[in-house]
């Protein structure tokens, strides 16, 4: 295996760099140090094999080795074309894509711009090599992936990499004692009750990559299990996901879809605490959330009894009208779209609601008039929903306008994955602003619309 040499130097040459930049042949035990001097030429690099004992912890490269001290992780980009993979990691610090690094001029006095043919972002026209000023020097290319291309797999960083990776998107949480990287999570219970929920999402059925992004993904697949923990009148905690995976996949994406994950569990209160990792032919998400009571007693299905008025926290109807657009192709109105792609639940509605006395509580993923009719049939009770108290907004009606006239009602009605909250509350309760009162609980039996049943409000199901 040839790293480097000196330009001029012959090729056979293992490490020949002029001895006074304090690096010859041998010393691979050290640090580069440039100086001064003409940098090295990188001129073939190959994939280690398992027993080459070439680099490890702290050798050779590392932070703020051989590198600009100014740019602590730039020396890892260039990690994967060494085919370092699986669970190699240089002083704790994660194996990064590739990059194109912003050449630090000042470092080089013997040249005060790019060699001719890279522009000064260090990408050349072709936008497939890269001017690494920190790590090779003025006149250094090396083969790189344009920035967004995400040419590095999961397959090339490996498993464990890939967990470092991932890890290294999602911070640790206060209720966290131990997290990710052991054999399982440890997370305090102040209550000594612990609220737990799971849902799955599958590609194709519950995202489609050319729909919506990895961190808008990730986002969602946070909210469906975190909205879940509110319902339940619970304050949320923690997640612990499995995700499996095509080997294909690049490494960004997945980077970025814990990025979603990090951000709707930091809105929520919460971190992810541990998980698993698998391959796949398609993508898949097995997200579990726990949550803390906080010595209150939970908020059931069960508990709606006659006269109970029913309120509804959060929007409805706006990820099904998403949804909508998305498959005719449309994009606007835009806020409908973003909700499909990544809702955002009320989660403090539902501590709140469990304060205000609530008497059951649902988040509604399949549909209003479906999920209502879990709370009725749990509870033994019958739900008269008023359709004049849940007026379309004008973005559903909008939405509906551009798509031939639909009612926009219906999505109101019978759309799911909006995750907002559904509660009822003892008769005359003082809700607040955002808690809309749309019906009241009877003596009837499942959930009628203006006092009749109607198929309107059916609303999602896996198998039919």
């Amino acid at each position: 295996m040839k790293v480097c040499r000196k330009p001029g130097a012959a090729a056979d040459s293992l490490l020949d760099v002029d001895d006074g930049a304090g690096q010859g042949p041998g010393d691979a035990g050290y640090p580069l140090d440039l100086g001064d001097h003409e940098p090295p030429e990188v001129i073939n690099i190959g994939r280690f094999c398992p027993d080459d004992h070439v680099i490890g912890a702290g050798d050779i490269v590392g932070l703020r080795h051989a590198v600009d001290g100014r740019n602590p992780d730039g020396d890892l980009g260039g990690f994967p074309y060494l085919g370092l993979n699986e669970d190699v990691r240089l002083h704790h610090a994660v194996l990064q894509g590739p990059r194109c690094l912003q050449p630090e001029w000042p470092r080089y006095p013997k040249a005060k711009s790019p060699p001719s043919g890279m522009s000064p972002s260090g990408m050349s026209p072709s936008g497939m090599e890269c001017f690494v000023g920190p790590l090779g020097g003025v006149g250094h290319r090396v083969p790189t992936v344009p920035i967004g291309e995400g040419r590095i797999t999961v397959a090339d960083l490996g498993e464990f990499g890939l967990i470092a990776a991932l890890a290294a998107r999602m911070p640790q949480g206060p209720g966290t004692v131990i997290g990710i990287g052991d054999d399982a999570a440890v997370l305090a219970a102040p209550d000594s009750r612990v609220v737990a929920t799971m849902d799955l999402l599958v590609e194709g059925r519950h995202f489609r990559r050319d729909w919506s992004g990895p961190v808008d993904i990730g986002g969602k697949a946070a909210a469906r299990s975190l909205a879940d923990i509110a319902a339940m009148g619970a304050a949320p905690t923690a997640l612990i996901v499995g995700l499996a995976v095509p080997s294909d996949l690049p490494v960004v994406w997945a980077e970025d879809l814990a990025t979603g994950l990090a951000q709707e569990c930091a809105r929520a209160g919460a971190s992810v605490a541990g998980g698993d990792i698998a391959e796949a032919a398609t993508i898949v998400l097995a997200v579990t959330a726990l949550g803390d009571l906080a010595g209150a007693a939970p908020v059931t299905r069960a508990g709606a009894r006659p006269g109970d008025l029913v309120a509804v926290a959060g929007s409805l109807g706006h990820s099904a009208a998403g949804l909508a657009l998305l498959r005719a192709g449309l994009a606007e109105p835009a806020s409908l779209v973003a909700v499909h792609r990544w809702p955002r639940p009320p989660y403090d509605a539902g501590p709140e609601a469990a304060r205000l006395g609530a008497t059951s509580m649902i988040d509604i993923s399949d549909g209003l008039g479906q999920d209502l009719g879990h709370v009725a049939a749990a509870s033994g009770a019958g739900i008269d929903i008023e359709s004049a108290r849940l007026e379309p907004d004008q973005a559903l009606r909008a939405a509906a306008a551009a798509l031939g006239g639909l009612d926009s009602l219906d999505w109101v009605l019978a759309g799911g994955e909006d995750h907002a909250l559904a509660a009822t509350f003892p008769p005359g309760t003082d809700l607040p602003e955002r808690w809309v009162v749309i019906g009241q609980v009877d003596e009837g039996s499942g959930v009628r619309l203006d006092s009749r049943p109607s198929g309107r409000l059916s609303g999602w199901n896996h198998f039919r």
